[in-house]
């Protein structure tokens, strides 16, 4: 490229940095560390407001920041050899803190990083492929960089954003309509389906030269619409119409590290036993649910069950299900060495709190925990059972640790 090409973009994407709307404060803001030594890097799907997030983080430095953002058409053709040309434009700035957006789309990127950090520069950086970036950050930034992942609101996110009180009726909304920023303020679904679409065709199918986009999309419809349920890459084949399993993995990958959905296996003490275990599938924000599923019924129920996963996500990425031969518990996970189980259920009744509540003991018997939640909609109440507590909690009181 040429320097003033660069040097064009650089002056636009400024002006636009500036203009940035802070909104409210996320909750991941105070755990960001200011460092000079260490790269900080916040990861998470598109739109999700990390440039947001981390206008915020320099708003009372914004005079000495130097923004770039790598997804601009315009910088289709740039290389790591135009870091050369990039660097003069920032000695010429003065300015000691850089902003990167997805700079994993550029091969290389982390050496001119590693130089910056050398130079004691701080150095912030955004991108939207897990993959991408931990490839990268594995290889020349080991033990250089501090890594955050940033999602879409929270249910308190969400109620600030909205000024509503925490309640049942504020986290039916929440759940009918998820947590992407510019969503909530526009009530937009294009805004929706134009995020998987750049996703399918532009994070995946042109990143990984995918020739079937159409069974990558007939996979992301049909995911959004099993949400909270086990899914079996030998029986997808024949839902996107390709031949092998491995092709299933592949995609399914992608969409991993695209943050559009996570995985989860059942628990056993084996790793093995796990990654051939079947997987539970979660989507990141219920808004992309109904956008994309190919189920007409609200199906709260499911959409609970999901909100609740990444709840426990965000504090941990130690979360299986648990299941024996006759119960299974919807979360247990692991933090601080101690392990906790959460059975999830929308309303709790005489057709099915014997289930639930069975599924849920077993899994407190097997890792000798006296104490349980089962998290419902609205619902409070205890359980005691010889000496396991169980305690039923409605979701907009529980408190995650």
């Amino acid at each position: 490229m040429k320097q003033s090409d660069i040097q064009a973009v650089v002056n636009e994407q400024t002006e636009s940095f500036r203009s940035f709307e802070l909104g409210i404060s996320r909750e991941l803001l105070p755990l960001l560390p200011v460092s000079t030594s260490h790269a900080l890097v916040v990861s998470g799907i598109r739109r999700c407001g990390k440039s947001v997030l981390l206008h915020q983080f320099v708003r009372n430095e914004i005079e000495d920041v130097f923004y770039f953002n790598f997804a601009d058409i315009r910088l289709y053709d740039f290389s790591v050899n135009d870091f050369v040309l990039l660097d003069e434009i920032v000695k010429e700035s003065g300015k000691k803190i850089l902003f990167f957006d997805e700079i994993q789309l550029v091969k290389g990127w982390e050496i001119y990083v590693r130089q910056k950090l050398d130079q004691t520069i701080r150095v912030i950086i955004t991108g939207s492929n897990a993959q991408m970036l931990s490839i990268e950050l594995g290889t020349n930034l080991t033990g250089r960089h501090i890594s955050k992942e940033l999602f879409p609101f929270s249910y308190k996110e969400f109620c600030l954003l909205n000024n509503f009180d925490l309640s049942r009726d504020s986290y039916v909304s929440y759940l009918e309509k998820g947590g992407f920023p510019e969503y909530l303020k526009t009530n937009n679904k294009d805004l929706l389906s134009s995020l998987i679409e750049d996703i399918i065709y532009r994070d995946i199918a042109t990143r990984y030269a995918i020739r079937d986009v159409k069974g990558l999309k007939t996979l992301c419809i049909y995911l959004m619409s099993v949400a909270g349920n086990r899914i079996s890459p030998s029986k997808l084949t024949s839902v996107i119409g390709v031949k092998s399993p491995s092709t299933v993995l592949e995609y399914l990958s992608h969409f991993e590290s695209s943050y559009v959905i996570n995985l989860i296996s059942k628990f056993s003490y084996s790793l093995k036993s796990q990654m051939l275990s079947e997987k539970k599938v979660y989507i990141v924000d219920n808004g992309l649910i109904n956008v994309s599923s190919i189920s007409s019924s609200k199906d709260l129920g499911r959409k609970f069950e999901n909100t609740i996963y990444w709840n426990i996500r965000k504090l941990t990425k130690s979360i299986w299900y648990f299941a024996d031969n006759e119960s299974e518990c919807d979360f247990v996970y692991k933090m601080n060495d101690a392990y906790f189980a959460i059975q999830v259920c929308y309303e709790l009744h005489n057709d099915n709190q014997e289930r639930e509540i069975k599924g849920i003991l077993s899994a407190m018997k097997y890792f000798n925990l006296h104490e349980g939640v089962i998290i419902t909609l609205d619902q409070s109440d205890l359980v005691i059972i010889d000496s396991y507590k169980i305690k039923v909690i409605p979701a907009f009181k529980f408190e995650y640790k």
